[in-house]
């Protein structure tokens, strides 16, 4: 949204949060972020005030949902509003921004957003620092795993593997009951066995129960918590996509190309049923193959994917790969290393 108001030469007001999603977090912006670092950052960039101004608030507005991965032509286009309305509410600001094809200065301003105005607030920057110290000092280096196997992405994917017949009852009703998730019955065995579905869980705790106490109510304070653990470490690994793994894994390229593994989950499926079956046993060999099945998974430099091979009409945008995964080329300096 910081780069569609510099496209539309309008003042950017601080976003409200999502506050009806499954995780009914009450947070605010100032909450999660060090709102007056972001505002000082970008002001050669785009305008942004706190809040809307009074005279504003009762005059009529237009309320737009953008239309997703959306180009410069579009937005210039969308300057037309300001002819009818002062304030334009965007109700949905996800990927609403194409990935490729725009003026390198608007995608290094996405960067500059992303890396450099978004700062954690206090609180969280300096626990997050904390544990990243803690984690460091039993051992100098420490891999970070995001296993994203939450009850919503598991409804959501249809993903009940190891899970009570209960369990799977208790997400397929969730998956009922929530009318924007158009797929409602779903093979779970399929999912698995395609690479749908996120690693199995187990649990370590890194942080007190008193440390924890002032975000645990809040799901977005305490993924921000993950999030600076998960940039930091010497390896990530992200066993299902989404926007944090993807936020996570471009911020690690935009640093330095760190170690980002990728895994392979259809084939480490296969390998996972050999092992229920009796025909694969753990040691060298699994080792073996699990490392030459991720050699070229680990976040080595690389240009940012297209469409996918046949994609047709606006269908094909949803299938490159986001820019928060992969900023590279466009602000990422390049180097003889990074060819």
């Amino acid at each position: 949204m910081v780069a569609v108001a510099r496209m539309m030469n309008a003042t950017l007001v601080v976003p409200q949060l999502d506050k009806r999603s499954f995780w009914r977090d009450s947070s605010v912006f100032s909450d999660l972020f060090d709102e007056d670092h972001f505002i000082t950052t970008l002001q050669g960039d785009v305008r942004i005030i706190k809040e809307l101004p009074k005279e504003l608030e009762i005059v009529p507005r237009a309320r737009k949902h953008f239309t997703s991965w959306s180009s410069l032509n579009y937005y210039e286009e969308m300057t037309r509003l300001w002819k009818d309305y002062k304030v334009i509410h965007v109700a949905k600001s996800d990927s609403r921004l194409a990935n490729n094809n725009l003026p390198v200065d608007i995608q290094r301003l996405r960067c500059r957003a992303l890396y450099y105005a978004l700062r954690f607030s206090p609180p969280i920057e300096n626990l997050g620092k904390k544990l990243v110290e803690r984690l460091r000092s039993r051992g100098g280096r420490y891999i970070a795993l995001h296993l994203r196997y939450e009850k919503d992405m598991l409804s959501f994917t249809g993903c009940t593997y190891g899970l009570t017949d209960v369990e799977a009852e208790e997400l397929r009703i969730m998956r009922e009951n929530v009318n924007h998730w158009k797929m409602k019955k779903i093979n779970s065995t399929e999912q698995r066995q395609g690479g749908f579905c996120p690693l199995t869980p187990k649990e370590e705790m890194v942080a007190t129960p008193e440390e924890l106490k002032l975000f645990m109510e809040h799901a977005s304070q305490t993924a921000a918590l993950d999030y600076i653990i998960s940039v930091e470490s010497d390896v990530f690994i992200s066993s299902y996509s989404g926007n944090m793994a993807r936020s996570v894994e471009g911020h690690r390229r935009f640093l330095g190309h760190r170690k980002t593994i990728t895994p392979d989950r259809k084939g480490l499926v296969e390998i996972f049923n050999k092992i229920e079956r009796g025909e694969l046993k753990e040691g060298s060999l699994l080792s073996s193959i699990i490392t030459q099945m991720h050699r070229n998974r680990q976040g080595a430099p690389r240009k940012r994917e297209g469409s996918l091979p046949g994609m047709k009409g606006r269908g094909r945008l949803r299938t490159e790969e986001s820019f928060y995964a992969n900023p590279y080329p466009e602000c990422i300096c390049s180097s003889k290393t990074h060819s």
